[in-house]
């Protein structure tokens, strides 16, 4: 008597394996958006280049005692960070608001692919984009305009763990705030007015020392002004340090910000993200 043996259909891959692959598949779909392309990598560029022009008129600077500071050496960590923020934040709570009002979402669903791999493949292409960004925009301050790159290891490490604890922080907070927006067609005037009002008050657009008391409070409630602020640890003088609240850095309260957030973030995706449109049940 012969035992027959049943075809075995083949295994998956690895959620970490199809994570990779999904990550590829995001990042390909994103750089063929060519004008979420140029807004999000040319936005922080030609802003500051704007207002670098504009401030750094006639050789003016920012001086602390001894220590000039042109305005485009200060203004560059605040467009790093708000570059990281767009690229994270804002580009993922508005495009998987569009792919689940589109139905995406729903039929993705239906697939074998693990939902944390579809998260890794978010997360991931955030972390590529990001990365292109940063550095075009560091090559563009420092042939342009001449601003000095971190000539030590502290400060690029200090520049890597803001970067991908803001990276993280952000990607995590969009995919938990996508599901804010009623339908894709309103996810950009709901999510892109908050993003343009942190860059205000967050120290991206004007010294943070010189805006009123009540908006520092406010802005430290959210991770863009700890992120700038780190960002300000990296690129500006160590004199620039009085500047800060406190006259310190913060490198501490930077990490317990953004990690606070990363766990908020984490909550609210898992309490609220949906695969489907809100009328479809």
């Amino acid at each position: 008597m012969t035992a027959t043996t049943e075809a075995r259909p083949p295994a998956l891959p690895s959620t970490l394996r199809l994570g990779y692959e999904r990550t590829r598949y995001e990042a390909r779909l994103f750089f063929r958006e060519r004008d979420a392309v140029i807004f999000i990598f040319a936005y922080p560029i030609i802003m500051l280049a704007i207002f670098a022009t504009v401030f750094g008129q006639d050789d003016a600077a920012i001086e602390i005692g001894d220590t000039t500071i042109p305005f485009a050496q200060y203004f560059l960590p605040g467009m790093v960070a708000t570059g990281v923020m767009l690229s994270s934040f804002q580009n993922l709570a508005i495009s998987i608001a569009v792919e689940r009002d589109e139905g995406g979402l729903k039929r993705l669903r239906a697939t074998p692919l693990p939902p944390a791999s579809y998260f890794v493949g978010k997360v991931g292409q955030v972390l590529v984009t990001s990365l292109v960004q940063t550095a075009l925009l560091l090559a563009v301050a420092a042939l342009a305009f001449d601003v000095p790159m971190p000539s030590d290891a502290q400060s690029w490490l200090t520049l890597t763990w803001v970067f991908l604890l803001g990276t993280a922080t952000g990607a995590v907070c969009g995919v938990g705030f996508s599901s804010l927006p009623r339908s894709g067609r309103s996810a950009s005037a709901v999510i892109t007015p908050i993003v343009l009002v942190l860059q205000f008050i967050s120290g991206v657009f004007f010294q943070f020392d010189q805006l009123p008391s009540w908006m520092q409070q406010i802005a430290s409630v959210f991770p863009l002004k700890w992120m700038a602020q780190g960002m300000r640890s990296v690129f500006l003088p160590s004199e620039a340090e009085a500047l800060e609240t406190g006259g310190s850095w913060q490198h501490a309260a930077t990490a317990a910000v953004l990690i606070a957030w990363l766990v908020v973030g984490l909550v609210v995706g898992v309490r609220t993200f949906r695969w489907r449109r809100r009328d479809d049940g």
